[in-house]
């Protein structure tokens, strides 16, 4: 289990992460999500003791990351494809981490094989490979300690379609076997398909946390009618907020017993009227962070 408990960081006046608290259990993948620049990454590194955190504390198997005895034997972490010595081959590399955890020479041969990398691609030097076999290398040695937790930051960055529904069946089977998933992605189908759990960030602060289900589920109401122009004024004299489907709906942030009673008090017609759960990840996802893409565009 991942505890995190009021955990912020500042750089000076500026507040990367603020008080951010959240959970991640066994037998789950938890996705965490949120903008470029939102403190995903900043937060998995106060975790994984690599950034100090300003206040706040986490706790990983019950104890702070740093307290863990051996702790590639608890916890596999994925931070940065790209932090792997050039020079050497990625045998090389995982024959040291091995050598470090006190592993047998063995299971370096069987991570290889379980990403992809075995044969000649084990032999090459890291410097000649694409970013996608760095990815799997990442993943061989955040898996080579056999551990109880994975903290992967972006891990099918530079994967192929048929690499990341590799990655979606081993991270799916890890789960299933009672192991604890964080990961983080900007691939929001993809953890769709995956988490079981959502963890959303926006400009440092938590903004949605719960099932897939539950978040799904509250991302508003789906609407149409046949005169969308008088639909538009409806939702606008009533101070609704609404982004619209490519298929000519509209999704507002009010419940269906709202959007009825306005659209009747205007006399709307309306054809359809029902809870947007099958909006999907991207519409929640933008919903709740369009703070964010305003900063943005303003900058």
């Amino acid at each position: 289990m991942i505890i995190v408990e009021q955990l912020s960081k500042r750089y000076g006046a500026h507040v990367s992460v603020d008080n951010v608290s959240f959970r991640a259990e066994p037998g789950s993948v938890t996705g965490f999500l949120g903008p470029n620049g939102a403190g995903k990454s900043t937060t998995m590194r106060m975790m994984t003791g690599l950034t100090p955190a300003s206040a706040g504390h986490s706790t990983i198997l019950g104890v702070p990351y740093a307290e863990l005895p051996n702790p590639g034997r608890h916890v596999g972490v994925l931070l940065d494809a790209s932090a792997q010595h050039n020079g050497r081959t990625g045998r090389e590399v995982l024959r040291l981490d091995a050598m470090t955890m006190g592993l047998p020479r063995g299971r370096v041969d069987e991570m290889l094989e379980t990403v992809g990398l075995s044969g000649a691609e084990g032999d090459r030097r890291v410097g000649n490979y694409s970013l996608g076999m760095r990815q799997r290398l990442g993943i061989a040695h955040a898996l080579l300690g056999d551990p109880q937790v994975l903290i992967l930051d972006e891990p099918a960055n530079g994967l192929d379609p048929a690499g990341i529904h590799w990655m979606r069946g081993l991270l799916r089977t890890f789960a299933e076997r009672g192991g604890t998933v964080l990961l983080s992605s900007h691939l929001l189908h993809e953890i769709e398909l995956i988490a079981d759990h959502l963890v959303l960030i926006g400009r440092g602060k938590i903004v949605a946390d719960g099932t897939k289900a539950e978040l799904l589920s509250t991302v508003g109401t789906l609407v149409r009618s046949p005169d969308r122009n008088a639909l538009t004024r409806c939702l606008d004299t009533a101070g609704i907020t609404y982004q619209a489907t490519d298929d000519g709906a509209y999704v507002v942030d009010a419940t269906s017993e709202q959007v009825a009673g306005i659209a009747t008090r205007d006399r709307v017609v309306v054809t359809e009227l029902r809870n947007a759960d099958g909006a999907g990840l991207e519409d929640m996802f933008l919903q709740l962070t369009a703070d964010d893409a305003r900063e943005q565009v303003s900058a």
